[in-house]
Protein backbone atom coordinates (compact mmCIF):
# COMPACT_ATOMS: atom_id res chain seq x y z
CA UNK A 1 0.00 0.00 0.00
CA UNK A 2 2.90 2.49 0.64
CA UNK A 3 4.15 2.01 -2.90
CA UNK A 4 0.66 2.59 -4.13
CA UNK A 5 0.78 5.84 -2.03
CA UNK A 6 3.80 6.60 -3.42
CA UNK A 7 2.89 6.25 -7.10
CA UNK A 8 3.63 9.98 -8.90
CA UNK A 9 -0.09 9.63 -9.80
CA UNK A 10 -1.55 9.22 -6.34
CA UNK A 11 -1.06 12.97 -5.53
CA UNK A 12 -2.58 14.04 -8.85
CA UNK A 13 -5.62 11.50 -8.37
CA UNK A 14 -6.17 12.63 -4.93
CA UNK A 15 -6.32 16.35 -6.01
CA UNK A 16 -8.90 15.23 -8.38
CA UNK A 17 -10.84 13.71 -5.89
CA UNK A 18 -11.02 16.42 -3.86
CA UNK A 19 -12.13 19.07 -6.38
CA UNK A 20 -14.90 17.25 -7.65
CA UNK A 21 -17.52 18.17 -4.45
CA UNK A 22 -16.51 21.56 -5.79
CA UNK A 23 -17.20 20.50 -9.29
CA UNK A 24 -20.17 18.78 -8.57
CA UNK A 25 -21.84 21.94 -7.37
CA UNK A 26 -20.54 23.81 -10.27
CA UNK A 27 -22.43 21.77 -12.75
CA UNK A 28 -25.57 21.82 -10.38
CA UNK A 29 -25.63 25.94 -10.67
CA UNK A 30 -24.93 25.60 -14.11
CA UNK A 31 -28.09 22.87 -15.01
CA UNK A 32 -30.02 24.60 -12.61
CA UNK A 33 -30.17 21.21 -10.12
CA UNK A 34 -29.53 22.73 -6.75
CA UNK A 35 -33.15 22.91 -5.84
CA UNK A 36 -35.16 25.38 -4.84
CA UNK A 37 -32.48 27.48 -3.42
CA UNK A 38 -29.48 27.10 -5.37
CA UNK A 39 -27.85 30.38 -3.47
CA UNK A 40 -28.23 28.45 -0.06
CA UNK A 41 -27.57 25.48 -1.27
CA UNK A 42 -24.28 26.35 -2.43
CA UNK A 43 -23.38 28.48 0.70
CA UNK A 44 -24.64 25.35 2.93
CA UNK A 45 -22.84 22.89 0.78
CA UNK A 46 -19.54 24.90 0.66
CA UNK A 47 -19.00 25.15 4.54
CA UNK A 48 -20.11 21.32 4.34
CA UNK A 49 -17.36 20.14 2.65
CA UNK A 50 -15.02 22.51 4.58
CA UNK A 51 -15.95 20.86 8.19
CA UNK A 52 -15.72 17.69 5.81
CA UNK A 53 -11.87 18.59 4.95
CA UNK A 54 -11.16 19.49 8.45
CA UNK A 55 -12.05 16.34 9.66
CA UNK A 56 -10.01 13.94 7.17
CA UNK A 57 -7.29 15.96 7.76
CA UNK A 58 -7.49 15.62 11.18
CA UNK A 59 -7.93 11.72 10.60
CA UNK A 60 -4.22 11.58 8.71
CA UNK A 61 -2.07 11.06 11.59
CA UNK A 62 -4.24 8.12 13.45
CA UNK A 63 -4.81 6.45 10.36
CA UNK A 64 -0.88 6.54 9.53
CA UNK A 65 -0.07 5.47 13.29
CA UNK A 66 -2.27 2.33 13.16
CA UNK A 67 -1.97 1.68 9.99
CA UNK A 68 1.65 2.47 9.66
CA UNK A 69 1.02 4.03 6.29
CA UNK A 70 3.55 6.96 6.88
CA UNK A 71 3.19 7.82 3.36
CA UNK A 72 0.17 9.17 4.01
CA UNK A 73 1.61 11.85 5.78
CA UNK A 74 2.44 13.10 2.23
CA UNK A 75 -0.90 14.57 1.30
CA UNK A 76 -1.82 15.94 4.49
CA UNK A 77 -0.89 19.78 3.69
CA UNK A 78 -2.87 19.34 0.08
CA UNK A 79 -6.14 18.23 1.74
CA UNK A 80 -5.47 21.09 4.69
CA UNK A 81 -5.51 23.88 1.04
CA UNK A 82 -8.48 22.16 -0.15
CA UNK A 83 -10.09 22.95 3.33
CA UNK A 84 -9.10 26.25 2.93
CA UNK A 85 -10.61 26.31 -0.69
CA UNK A 86 -13.95 25.21 0.48
CA UNK A 87 -13.92 27.83 3.16
CA UNK A 88 -12.54 30.78 1.14
CA UNK A 89 -15.54 29.80 -1.65
CA UNK A 90 -18.25 29.39 1.39
CA UNK A 91 -17.06 33.17 2.60
CA UNK A 92 -17.61 34.48 -0.71
CA UNK A 93 -20.74 32.41 -1.81
CA UNK A 94 -22.45 34.19 1.23
CA UNK A 95 -20.53 37.26 0.73
CA UNK A 96 -22.11 37.73 -3.08
CA UNK A 97 -25.48 35.97 -2.75
CA UNK A 98 -26.69 36.92 0.40
CA UNK A 99 -24.59 40.12 0.76
CA UNK A 100 -23.94 41.21 -2.40
CA UNK A 101 -20.18 42.03 -1.83
CA UNK A 102 -21.33 45.25 0.49
CA UNK A 103 -18.55 45.09 2.97
CA UNK A 104 -20.05 47.58 5.67
CA UNK A 105 -23.16 45.29 5.76
CA UNK A 106 -20.65 41.83 5.90
CA UNK A 107 -18.73 43.48 8.43
CA UNK A 108 -21.81 44.28 10.77
CA UNK A 109 -23.73 40.95 9.79
CA UNK A 110 -20.60 39.59 11.29
CA UNK A 111 -20.81 41.56 14.28
CA UNK A 112 -24.53 41.06 15.06
CA UNK A 113 -24.66 37.49 14.45
CA UNK A 114 -22.57 34.97 16.50
CA UNK A 115 -23.14 32.01 14.32
CA UNK A 116 -21.26 34.03 11.17
CA UNK A 117 -18.39 35.57 13.82
CA UNK A 118 -17.55 32.23 14.84
CA UNK A 119 -16.98 30.79 11.31
CA UNK A 120 -15.20 33.95 10.20
CA UNK A 121 -12.98 33.78 13.05
CA UNK A 122 -12.23 30.01 12.30
CA UNK A 123 -11.82 31.32 8.95
CA UNK A 124 -8.87 34.34 10.14
CA UNK A 125 -7.37 31.45 11.79
CA UNK A 126 -7.27 28.92 8.91
CA UNK A 127 -5.47 31.71 6.79
CA UNK A 128 -2.21 31.37 8.11
CA UNK A 129 -2.05 27.77 8.17
CA UNK A 130 -3.24 27.71 4.20
CA UNK A 131 0.37 30.45 4.27
CA UNK A 132 2.34 28.37 5.17
CA UNK A 133 1.91 25.00 4.26
CA UNK A 134 5.09 25.49 1.84
CA UNK A 135 8.49 24.09 2.22
CA UNK A 136 10.01 27.31 2.23
CA UNK A 137 7.86 28.64 5.47
CA UNK A 138 8.57 25.27 7.38
CA UNK A 139 12.37 26.54 6.96
CA UNK A 140 11.57 29.82 7.85
CA UNK A 141 9.50 29.46 11.30
CA UNK A 142 11.61 26.64 12.10
CA UNK A 143 9.69 23.16 12.55
CA UNK A 144 8.87 23.68 16.04
CA UNK A 145 7.45 26.97 15.79
CA UNK A 146 5.62 25.37 12.67
CA UNK A 147 4.38 22.75 14.46
CA UNK A 148 2.99 24.68 17.20
CA UNK A 149 1.23 27.17 14.42
CA UNK A 150 -0.47 24.34 13.00
CA UNK A 151 -1.92 23.31 16.11
CA UNK A 152 -4.36 25.64 15.80
CA UNK A 153 -6.24 23.10 13.22
CA UNK A 154 -7.88 21.46 16.66
CA UNK A 155 -9.34 25.17 17.54
CA UNK A 156 -10.42 25.56 14.25
CA UNK A 157 -12.24 22.44 14.53
CA UNK A 158 -14.40 23.34 17.49
CA UNK A 159 -15.20 26.78 15.68
CA UNK A 160 -16.12 25.27 12.83
CA UNK A 161 -18.56 22.43 14.90
CA UNK A 162 -19.83 25.34 16.80
CA UNK A 163 -20.65 27.33 13.91
CA UNK A 164 -22.16 24.57 11.88
CA UNK A 165 -24.38 23.73 15.65
CA UNK A 166 -25.92 27.11 15.72
CA UNK A 167 -26.70 26.90 12.12
CA UNK A 168 -28.55 23.51 12.51
CA UNK A 169 -30.12 25.09 15.68
CA UNK A 170 -31.91 27.58 14.29
CA UNK A 171 -34.04 24.30 12.36
CA UNK A 172 -33.75 22.30 15.37
CA UNK A 173 -31.72 19.64 13.26
CA UNK A 174 -28.87 18.39 14.99
CA UNK A 175 -28.45 14.61 13.61
CA UNK A 176 -25.62 15.84 11.45
CA UNK A 177 -24.01 17.89 13.94
CA UNK A 178 -23.38 15.18 16.50
CA UNK A 179 -21.86 12.71 13.72
CA UNK A 180 -19.31 15.76 13.17
CA UNK A 181 -18.94 16.37 17.15
CA UNK A 182 -18.55 12.48 17.52
CA UNK A 183 -15.87 11.79 14.80
CA UNK A 184 -14.00 15.62 16.15
CA UNK A 185 -13.84 13.86 19.67
CA UNK A 186 -12.73 10.43 18.60
CA UNK A 187 -10.09 12.08 16.06
CA UNK A 188 -8.87 15.03 19.35
CA UNK A 189 -9.22 12.16 22.09
CA UNK A 190 -7.03 9.39 20.19
CA UNK A 191 -4.20 12.88 20.03
CA UNK A 192 -5.03 13.07 24.36
CA UNK A 193 -4.47 9.35 24.48
CA UNK A 194 -1.60 8.85 22.19
CA UNK A 195 0.22 12.00 23.81
CA UNK A 196 -0.46 10.39 27.19
CA UNK A 197 1.08 6.98 26.26
CA UNK A 198 4.22 8.40 25.15
CA UNK A 199 4.94 10.84 28.02
CA UNK A 200 7.68 8.95 30.43
CA UNK A 201 6.63 8.01 33.94
CA UNK A 202 8.51 9.67 36.74
CA UNK A 203 11.38 7.49 38.08
CA UNK A 204 9.59 7.52 41.37
CA UNK A 205 6.64 5.90 40.34
CA UNK A 206 8.59 3.07 39.16
CA UNK A 207 10.40 2.19 42.26
CA UNK A 208 7.88 2.40 44.70
CA UNK A 209 6.53 -1.59 44.06
CA UNK A 210 10.63 -2.48 44.41
CA UNK A 211 10.02 -1.06 47.56
CA UNK A 212 7.25 -2.71 48.93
Amino acid sequence: MNKLLMHPAAKPLVFVLCLLPFAWLFYGALTNGLGANPAEHLIRSMGDWTLRFICIVLTVTPLRVITKLNSLARFRRMLGLFAYFYVVVHLLSYSWFDMGFDVPEIAKDIAKRPFILVGFSAFVLLTPLAATSFNRAIKALGAKRWQTLHKLVYVIAGLGLLHFFWMRAGKNNFSEVFVYATIIAVLLGWRVWNYASKKPRPSGALSRPAAR
